[in-house]
């Protein structure tokens, strides 16, 4: 008995004296210096959404990256008001006032990140599915008074300035969730929301013909914003988009 404790006192002692040799190394090593700048606190958004907000690996988590920077921000208002659910993005953003809101969409918005090189996808739609979408991205449906995509989203579906985001460079999966979200009502926009509105006039094989042509076109290599909303054509004459006001602007 004597002999295993003084065995563990050894052990102990060696134990010991390791742990301070490393508490040392680590005290002399010089610690790296923080930076409290808005590029270190948005690290915790890369973590999901990737490296300089380019997208996440598994297809959900969208890029941030070069999107408006009122579409963000828009964004993470409905986030912590609830018209967006998702409890990670909720919890992140529920204590945060509207400046720092606008200030890490500003910060995204600003990033000139090149987009990924488009995957091929698992399964090629019917060439009568691709069609149908391209004509309800390009031309909308007048019967069903659906515009198309592009009076919105810009001529290049690259986004438009101040609040469209672009709809290329957008894998299925991620579209699907979206419009299905205005479907169900657990996504929603400030009112009037004309995206709800185009969504319940589309039926199910509409909705996937359009997402699965937008997901099949590449991304442009000048894939920036339009400075302007396109010129509005002729359409649906009841549909209007609302949107969050900056933050201070006058009401």
């Amino acid at each position: 008995m004597t002999s295993l404790r003084r065995l563990a006192s050894a052990l102990m002692t060696s134990w010991t004296a390791a742990l301070l040799t490393t508490l040392a190394m680590g005290t002399a090593a010089a610690a790296p210096a923080f930076e409290d700048s808005i590029a270190q606190r948005t690290l915790a958004c890369t973590s999901c959404h990737g490296e300089q907000g380019r997208a996440g690996p598994d297809g959900y988590y969208p890029r941030l990256a070069g999107k408006p920077a009122g579409y963000l921000y828009n964004q993470l208002l409905n986030f912590r008001d609830g018209r967006r659910h998702y409890g990670l993005m909720t919890r992140m953003v529920d204590l945060l006032d509207d400046a720092y809101l606008m200030e890490i969409a500003q910060h995204f918005a600003a990033m000139k990140a090149p987009y990924p090189l488009s995957a091929t996808p698992a399964t090629t739609p019917a060439p009568a599915v691709l069609e149908r979408g391209r004509t309800l991205v390009l031309h909308g449906d007048a019967a069903l008074r659906v515009p198309a995509c592009v009076q919105c989203h810009g001529s290049a579906l690259t986004g438009a300035q101040p609040n469209v985001p672009g709809l290329l460079g957008l894998p299925v999966d991620y579209l699907m969730a979206q419009l299905g979200g205005w479907r169900t009502g657990q996504r929603r926009a400030h009112t009037p929301d004309c995206m709800a509105t185009i969504v319940q006039r589309l039926s199910d094989k509409d909705a996937y013909a359009a997402i699965t042509w937008l997901a099949s076109q590449p991304v442009p290599a000048d894939a920036h914003n339009a400075s302007t909303l396109p010129m509005r054509a002729e359409g649906p004459q009841d549909l209007k988009c609302g949107s969050a006001q900056a933050p201070g602007a006058a009401r």
